[in-house]
């Protein structure tokens, strides 16, 4: 009897549900692993067959701005990541089989073969709760009923992707769920000991393919090779259709240069550990140049490739000074010994509980998903459905009103020089640039870029959510809009939407000044600062700058004033990084255009 096991954001062999039920007991005699491109969230036409025919589905576009869902910087990752849990399963006696289509489509084709029509005994899939694969999950229950005359298994198994689980707190009924994080987070403190271990075996051989593969139904064939793979994916949406490519400045470096997959992944948690980085995580996290500044797990786990409870499994063994768990991942010997890293044995420090606090907010963005569902992408967000009156005050009204979209050419210009990064103000253009040249930004920009977007320029928070989703490698549905919907005021935010009643409305110069004081990160992502010398020239580049329109003409004129005396020149916050002295009341006001 043969089991389809249906991957989604699952791309694992170790903690992974499904393999470690096999590995206890299993009535199937073989196991087709089977993951499906969704033609509605990835671009399939860089796999016609005919590269000058048409798909047969609509492109793979956002519903409001009309931007690829998957953009070339995921796309690779997630090409990276589909390829390596393929190559895991390789060298376990089986394999990860590529389509593309509509999942139940694919499900149908193969349940209509003669091979498989009176051999399949179950069809297996994980638990997402976004709006899209809970649809998917009606869909193939409905063509496996009607394919399968009612004698196949559908079974729907736990993911088991979040650092805690439905049994550790009432959420078999969503309303359960706080509107507020803070009395989420309390429940579980103290969180290190709140937290379950992950499954401790990983399967070294699986059940064998059946002897015939289902083969990919025209017009769409399956690349042979990870380049082709990858090439596939990306050449469709290389254009993002906003004008020419934006400058990369020489020399500068992606913060994020990971290679996607279970194994990379892994490999990533202990150089982390070992190199000290995690220790320092809480005072580091706020950084904006380098690689080791923050984690850059999150793309990892938005695809399953690691789940947040094997990352506080290696924790834990760091903390108590023992050996790295074994997930059956291949690591060179010397990365093998914690107890030879500084801070071994000393229990739980600011930085790996810095990690498991960010662990655990991942965990809620995700159950306020299942408690709002599609409400999450709408412009009132979570609000619209809030009873809470300490989240919805009075005065609140109809947040059309706060926000404009991109129907008027105004507000189309707007928003196209904001995600170009030549909105005038130097943080925000160094974000964009950075997200739209390499596909990540970190953690304090993305705040900014949010605030920026709804709070200053008062454009729909969801178009930013939406360019995100394309151009983000790390991009995840609940954190990317349950995050964009907090900054934006409607979220579970408690400070409510409107800045002048306590809403969180960053301003941007002085978060420059902030963590940007020398300006480095503004000249490392913003071309037009092509000469980097100091003193004399520093006043040229500057003045060569101000010649430049978006420099010259603002979208918004931010002040603030430094509390500490500083230069008149600093790189960073306004324009391409200039701050220019106005006077105002008798004192020395920076402005930021």
């Amino acid at each position: 009897m043969y089991l389809i096991y249906l991957l989604r954001r699952d791309l694992r062999v170790s903690d992974n549900p499904i393999f470690h039920h096999l590995q206890q007991h299993s009535k199937f005699s073989h196991i087709l692993p089977l993951y499906v491109l969704p033609p509605n969230q990835v671009e399939v036409s860089g796999f016609l067959q005919d590269p000058a025919s048409d798909s047969p589905y609509p492109q793979a576009r956002s519903r409001l701005g009309n931007f690829w869902r998957c953009g070339p910087h995921r796309a690779k990752f997630l090409a990276e990541s589909i390829w390596d849990m393929k190559q895991s399963l390789k060298e376990r006696g089986s394999d990860l089989i590529i389509r593309v289509g509509r999942i139940e489509e694919v499900v149908r084709q193969i349940l209509r073969q003669h091979e498989y029509k009176s051999k399949v005994g179950a069809v297996w899939i994980t638990k997402d709760w976004a709006s899209e694969e809970v649809d998917e999950e009606r869909m193939i229950r409905r063509a496996i009923q009607e394919e399968g005359d009612g004698k196949i298994e559908f079974k729907v198994w736990d993911g088991e992707e979040m650092l805690l689980h439905d049994n550790d707190f009432a959420t078999s009924d969503s309303g359960q769920v706080p509107d507020v994080f803070t009395s989420f987070r309390k429940s579980f403190e103290p969180l290190r000991e709140n937290i379950r271990s992950p499954y401790n075996s990983t399967p070294t051989q699986l059940l064998p393919l059946p002897s015939e593969i289902p083969a990919q139904a025209a017009p769409f064939f399956i690349p042979a090779s990870l380049e082709e793979f990858i090439s596939a994916l990306r050449k469709p949406v290389e254009d993002s259709g906003f004008g020419p490519p934006i400058l990369k400045p020489q020399g500068a470096s992606t913060a994020h240069p990971f290679i996607g997959g279970e194994t990379h992944a892994h490999a990533r948690i202990v150089h982390l550990i070992v190199s000290g980085c995690i220790s320092s995580y809480k005072d580091t996290r706020n950084g904006l140049l380098g690689e080791d500044f923050s984690t850059k797990l999150s793309a990892y786990l938005a695809l399953g490739c690691v789940t947040a409870r094997q990352v506080n499994a290696y924790m834990v063994a760091f903390e108590d000074g023992k050996n790295l768990p074994d997930f059956g991942i291949r690591f060179d010997s010397e990365m093998t010994d914690f107890s030879k890293t500084q801070g071994s044995g000393k229990g739980e420090n600011k930085g790996t509980a810095a990690v498991r606090f960010e662990l655990l907010w991942r965990d809620y963005m995700r159950l306020c998903m299942r408690k709002y569902g599609n409400n999450l992408f709408s412009i009132e967000g979570l609000r619209g459905q809030r009873s809470n009156r300490d989240l919805v005050k009075k005065n609140d009204t109809d947040s059309s009103q706060y926000w404009s979209d991109l129907s008027s050419p105004e507000t189309r210009t707007s928003f196209s020089r904001f995600i170009r990064g030549e909105t005038g103000t130097g943080l925000i253009d160094a974000s964009m640039r950075e997200l739209a040249l390499t596909g990540y930004t970190s953690n304090r920009t993305r705040q900014n870029c949010a605030s920026f977007l709804a709070k200053w320029l008062g454009i729909d928070w969801r178009l930013g959510a939406e360019w995100y989703e394309s151009m983000l490698i790390d991009y995840d549905v609940a954190n990317n809009w349950g995050n964009w919907a907090y900054v934006a005021g409607v979220g579970n935010d408690p400070r409510g939407r409107d800045a002048d009643t306590g809403g969180r409305k960053f301003n941007p110069v002085k978060q420059a000044w902030d963590y940007d004081p020398q300006g480095e990160y503004v000249k490392a992502w913003i071309a037009e600062f092509e000469e980097k010398s100091t003193d004399v020239r520093e006043r040229e580049v500057i003045d060569k700058l101000k010649k430049l329109d978006w420099v010259n003409d603002p979208l918004v004129k931010i002040k603030y004033q430094p509390r500490s005396e500083a230069k008149t020149f600093r790189k960073n916050g306004s324009g391409a990084g200039a701050k220019h002295e106005k006077k105002t009341g008798g004192r020395q006001e920076k402005s930021a255009p």
